[in-house]
Formats: structure tokens, C-alpha cells, sequence
């Protein structure tokens, strides 16, 4: 072996780990992009307001890729709507407690801060822009009344498509949970819309 092949080997051997990561950086950026809307809408869902499902979906990618980014891409769509459900659980947690509190407190003592989280009525929510038609309106309607278990069970399986073991790997519960919560959710959803049949 002549001198330049060894320092052109060896130079190979160094850029070859960077260029794996460089490979493995875009496929998980092209996985990002390929969940991002879906995921943002499933948030939306469970949260209601847009501004706070952002800031879940960014929280769980930021997540997602420091966790889980070396593993390989077969396993990410289970294990980022494992991170996804967590944050909009944690997310639920905390505004039940904050509801808790504001209730406590009386209509004077409410901070602008409280004030500035109310919803107003004259800005179109998600469930409004969605809601071209009546069966969509009741749909998203009855979607967002679902327990949280059953909601993201049905969006996880029959929304994005996930199996039945990739959902229990996502939501952190057995299978039989999952064919539970589903057949439940169903059952909830044909009974509200059931004036649209």
C-alpha cells in the first residue's frame, strides 16, 4: 500500500462516520416532516387550542430525536407517538391543575395571564376549520369528549394506521388495552353521530 492510499483509507474511515450521521440526521428530519401535521392535529384534538398543541408536538420531536434517534427508522412511528401521547398526558395533567386553582381563586384575583388564555369565540378553532360539514363538526365534537385512553387509541390505530402492537407500544399499555379502548371509543363515536347515518 502506497502512502496516499493509506492517507486517503484512512481519511475514508474518519469521514464515513459523519457521513452515516449526516444520512441518519436527514432520514429522521424526513420522518419529522412526514408526522408533523398528523401529529399537530392529534394534539389538537386532545388540547384544544393550537398554540399549545405547537408547543407539545415541538416538545415531543425535540424529545423524540434526543431519545430515540439512533434507533432504527422502523421503530420510530410507535416509539414518537409513545413520546407524542406522554406530552399531551403531562400537558392534561398540568391545565387540570391549573383549572383547579383558578377555580379556587375569585374572578378578581384572576392575573391577565389567566385572562389572556381564554378562548375567544370569534377566532376560529381547529374544530371549526375542519368543520365544512355537519358530520365533521360532530365527529371532531365527539372525538374531543372522548377519555383521553380511548381518543388517542383510536387516533393512533385507525388514523395513522399503527397495528395493534405498535399502539400498545406507543401508548405504554398490553394489547387486550388497546382492542379495549378501541372497541370503546367505536362504540362512543357510532352512538354520537348516530343522527348522521
Amino acid at each position: 500500500m502506497t502512502l496516499t492510499e493509506l492517507v486517503f483509507n484512512c481519511a475514508d474511515r474518519r469521514e464515513a462516520p459523519h457521513a452515516a450521521a449526516a444520512a441518519r440526521t436527514r432520514a429522521l428530519d424526513l420522518f419529522l416532516r412526514g408526522v408533523e401535521a398528523r401529529a399537530l392535529r392529534m394534539a389538537e384534538f386532545s388540547v384544544r387550542e393550537r398554540a399549545d398543541a405547537l408547543d407539545i408536538v415541538q416538545d415531543a420531536m425535540l424529545s423524540f430525536a434526543k431519545t430515540y434517534g439512533a434507533h432504527s427508522d422502523g421503530e420510530w412511528p410507535p416509539l414518537f407517538y409513545r413520546v407524542l401521547n406522554a406530552k399531551i398526558i403531562d400537558f392534561s395533567r398540568r391545565e387540570r391543575v391549573r383549572r383547579g386553582w383558578r377555580s379556587w381563586r375569585s374572578l378578581d384575583a384572576l392575573d391577565e395571564t389567566a385572562d389572556a388564555r381564554l378562548t375567544d369565540l370569534a377566532e376560529p378553532g381547529p374544530a371549526r376549520r375542519l368543520a365544512g360539514e355537519a358530520l365533521s363538526a360532530a365527529l371532531i365534537d365527539a372525538l374531543g369528549r372522548l377519555p383521553d385512553r380511548q381518543r388517542q387509541t383510536f387516533l393512533l390505530r385507525l388514523w395513522e394506521g399503527l397495528s395493534v402492537s405498535d399502539t400498545a407500544l406507543a401508548m405504554g399499555v398490553s394489547e387486550g388495552s388497546v382492542k379495549t379502548h378501541l372497541h370503546r371509543a367505536l362504540h362512543a363515536l357510532r352512538e354520537a353521530l348516530v343522527e348522521h347515518r
